[in-house]
C-alpha cells in the first residue's frame, strides 16, 4: 500500500452540500485530518466559495492548520496558500478577454438553442471567474433539490458541453457541478491542478489520495482518476465523513 502524504478533495457534494457550508461534523473531521497530513481542496468554485463553504467553518483554525491546506479553485486553474497570516495566490491561468468573450457567447447561444436557458434562476447563469467561465443553469445559489431535479441523469449538461466544445475547440469545455459547464484554457482541468500540486509541494502523485463524487467518465473528477492518482469515490459529504473517520487512525498508525 503506497504511503498517503496528502489527501485531496472535491468540494461540492464531497465535503459539503452544493454551494453550502460544511456540516460541523465534517469541519471537525477535516481539522482532525489536517493534524495528520496536508489537505488540498480542488473544485470548480471561486476562492470566495471555498472560504464560505470550508475555511470559515474550520473549528479554531490557526495558522498551523491553514498552512497545511492547499486551495485550488476553478478546477486547479488557481492556487492559494496561507502565508504570513493571509491567503496568497500562487498562480492563476487566466483566460484572455478574447477567450472569455467567445466562451460566454458560445455557451449562451447553445443553451438557448437547446432550451436549457432558464428564466427563473437563483443568481446569474453565466460567471466570469477569471481563469474559468461557468454556466450554471439555475444560478449559483439555487437550492440543492432544484439542481438535482433539473438534470438528474446529466444528459442536459453533457449535450450542452458537446455542443459548446464544437464551437470553441481551442478551449477546454467540461461538465462541472450538478447543473454547470466549465470552460478553461485547453488542457487545464483537475489533472493539471494535481500535477501542479505535486510539482509545488514535492509530494509525488503516487503518495496522494483523491476523494470525489464525480469520478465517472463524464464527471469533472475523472481527469484525476485517469491521471492514475489513487481515488475514493463517495456519494455525498456523509459518505466522505465516514471514509475519513476510518482513514485518520490508519494514517496516524503509519506515521
Amino acid at each position: 500500500m503506497p504511503e498517503t502524504r496528502l489527501v485531496a478533495f472535491d468540494l461540492d457534494d464531497t465535503l459539503a452540500p452544493s454551494k453550502s457550508p460544511m456540516d460541523p461534523r465534517m469541519s471537525q473531521i477535516l481539522a482532525d485530518l489536517l493534524d495528520v497530513v496536508p489537505v488540498c481542496i480542488i473544485s470548480g468554485g471561486q476562492f470566495a466559495q471555498f472560504k464560505m463553504q470550508a475555511i470559515d467553518n474550520l473549528p479554531k483554525a490557526g495558522s498551523a492548520h491553514l498552512e497545511r491546506l492547499h486551495l485550488m479553485p476553478t478546477c486547479g486553474t488557481q492556487y492559494f496558500r496561507f502565508e504570513n497570516d493571509a491567503w496568497e495566490q500562487v498562480y492563476a491561468e487566466n483566460l484572455t478577454e478574447d477567450e472569455k468573450s467567445r466562451a460566454l457567447a458560445a455557451v449562451e447561444a447553445r443553451a438557448k438553442e437547446l432550451g436549457f436557458w432558464e428564466s427563473d434562476t437563483w443568481g446569474p447563469i453565466l460567471e466570469d471567474r477569471g481563469s474559468q467561465i461557468t454556466f450554471s443553469a439555475l444560478g449559483q445559489a439555487a437550492p440543492v433539490a432544484a439542481k438535482q431535479a433539473w438534470d438528474p441523469t446529466g444528459e442536459k449538461k453533457n449535450t450542452l458541453r458537446e455542443a459548446v466544445a464544437a464551437d470553441i475547440p481551442d478551449l477546454e469545455v467540461r461538465s462541472g457541478g450538478s447543473t454547470s459547464v466549465d470552460i478553461t484554457r485547453k488542457g487545464i482541468d483537475k489533472a493539471y491542478g494535481m500535477k501542479k500540486l505535486a510539482e509545488l509541494t514535492g509530494i509525488p502523485l503516487d503518495d496522494m489520495l483523491f476523494v470525489g463524487d464525480r469520478l465517472d467518465e463524464n464527471g469533472n473528477d475523472y481527469p484525476v482518476k485517469a491521471l492514475g492518482v489513487r481515488c475514493e469515490a463517495v456519494d455525498g459529504w456523509e459518505d466522505t465523513a465516514r471514509f475519513i473517520e476510518a482513514l485518520i487512525p490508519q494514517l496516524r498508525a503509519a506515521a
